[in-house]
């Protein structure tokens, strides 16, 4: 077996462990737990951007994935289970995933939020069977000014996500393509 292809076997091989290991902790998700995460990821968010109370309150539906998981080598894939809440409620539970191609090594945990800011929003994405980021035209990543507020020109988008983690805003991160679909957990 030559080199090249020896790397190439044990990298997919890697990869398809990793996939199964991040889709098993999806898929045995349990209510409490999301809920739990739910609830800390709020939190969090609310002392970490200034004027994220406003927001929260005009957004018709908030989806929170508390533990999104990326992992990879050079091919890799992400995954979450979060919930969705409409008036502080949880309505539905959901299941992001992402597969991923390029230069990439090692593995991630974020949290991630999407705010749907009108009606017409929120139901497509309830209508939807599996709502993808980016295929909706008005998406925007939002980020922070230098004082911790949110940058309002992207603020006014029908959808705005948020990407964060326990240092921060990360920046240089995209969500598109991620594929969103409900989930029944236990």
């Amino acid at each position: 077996m030559t080199k090249t292809l020896r790397n190439t076997f044990i990298t997919l091989i890697i990869v398809a462990f990793g996939s199964l290991a991040l889709g098993a902790d999806v898929n045995a998700a349990k209510k409490n737990k999301i809920d739990q995460g739910v609830i800390e990821t709020l939190e969090n968010f609310q002392n970490l951007v200034g004027n994220s109370e406003d927001l929260l309150e005009n957004a018709k539906g908030v989806l929170i994935f508390p533990a999104v998981k990326k992992a990879g080598i050079g091919i890799g894939g992400e995954t979450g289970a979060g919930a969705l809440q409409i008036n502080g409620e949880t309505v539905d539970y959901y299941r992001t995933a992402a597969a991923t191609v390029g230069l990439q090594l090692g593995f991630q945990k974020r949290h991630q939020i999407l705010m749907f800011m009108t009606d017409e929003s929120l139901q497509k994405f309830l209508d939807s069977e599996n709502w993808q980021i980016g295929g909706e035209a008005s998406f925007a990543l939002v980020t922070l000014d230098g004082s911790g507020n949110i940058n309002t020109k992207t603020a006014n988008k029908p959808v705005i996500g948020f990407v964060f983690g326990a240092k921060g805003l990360m920046y240089n991160l995209t969500l598109e393509g991620a594929k969103i679909s409900k989930i029944y957990p236990d």
